[in-house]
């Protein structure tokens, strides 16, 4: 059964060191609104901050999506860390890795991890610092990746933890913040989206931004014009917005409004490429087809 939802909210999460970040935007819509607004706006949000909001200030059919990779790659080499004794079975079972290993990392940060001396041999990490086991070229992908590379985005491995398109401090970031909430509340896909209750899933700005009209290249958007028209194409009126924005803003807006015309659609929470095995180690950005 495909869920239901009154609210559907966007989270561009960031992974960067310190406590606040203005990489961090959020931005919520009801159901019987015609535009999506921004949560707080002006505030510079910390992570455990966006946790909080999420847990104890959120209406109960709210579908949540964050903007950051849910796991690591496991199908392509069947382990997240082969010929590693510990590696660890599934999503969750990793998630619950990150948090013990970076339990002396204060904001949701992850050195603790990607510092152990066998999980380092995967990463890319900076000052040329590759692991013997990253892989060579642009690393490893999930299955979703793929997925999203076929819709024309350009997904980045989490793996990799250099450059502006870097997306492994944060994914990591969030696995933290994923292994932390209650248990009522719902994963997708790791588990099913019960009716009636809030969900979690795992997003990908630029898909958002295609079906706003947005090229995959350049889906960022700093100035208000291109943000209504963006949302414009998405059934929505634009409201009050200022001549700039910041991208993280306008990224959260725009999804939050895809998420409000898109996530009834079946087809996107039963993905063709996706299996059990995949949804449990791996997971899937929804909306990736």
């Amino acid at each position: 059964m495909t869920p239901r939802f009154t609210h559907f909210a966007a989270i561009d999460w960031s992974g960067a060191a310190g406590e606040r970040h203005r990489g961090i935007a959020v931005a919520i819509m009801a159901a019987e609104d015609d535009t999506p607004h921004l949560v707080r706006p002006g505030h510079v949000w910390s992570r455990g901050e966006v946790l909080e909001w999420l847990v104890d200030e959120t209406p109960p059919q709210t579908i949540f999506g964050f903007d950051l990779g849910q796991s690591l790659p496991f199908a392509d080499a069947g382990a997240f860390f082969p010929g590693w004794a510990d590696s660890p079975p599934d999503a969750r079972s990793l998630w619950a890795m990150v948090e013990a290993f970076c339990a002396d990392d204060p904001h949701l940060g992850v050195s603790g991890f990607v510092d152990h001396p066998e999980i380092a041999r995967h990463f890319r990490r900076h000052a040329g610092r590759e692991g013997d086991l990253f892989g060579g070229g642009r690393g490893r992908f999930r299955v979703t990746e793929a997925a999203q590379a076929m819709m024309g985005c350009s997904p980045t491995s989490n793996f990799n933890l250099v450059g502006a398109a870097q997306v492994g401090k944060g994914s990591l970031s969030g696995m933290r913040l994923l292994h932390r909430l209650p248990r009522d509340i719902a994963v997708w896909p790791m588990d099913a989206a019960a009716a009636g209750g809030k969900v979690v899933v795992e997003i990908y700005t630029t898909i958002a931004a295609i079906a706003a009209g947005r090229r995959a290249r350049a889906s960022k958007i700093r100035d208000g014009a291109a943000l209504a028209q963006a949302l414009a194409a998405l059934g929505c009126r634009p409201g009050a917005i200022p001549d700039m924005i910041s991208d993280h803003a306008a990224d959260a807006l725009i999804t939050a409004a895809w998420l409000r015309g898109h996530a009834h659609r079946g087809e996107l929470w039963r993905p063709a490429m996706m299996n059990d095995k995949i949804a449990q180690t791996e997971g899937w950005t929804f909306g990736a087809l």
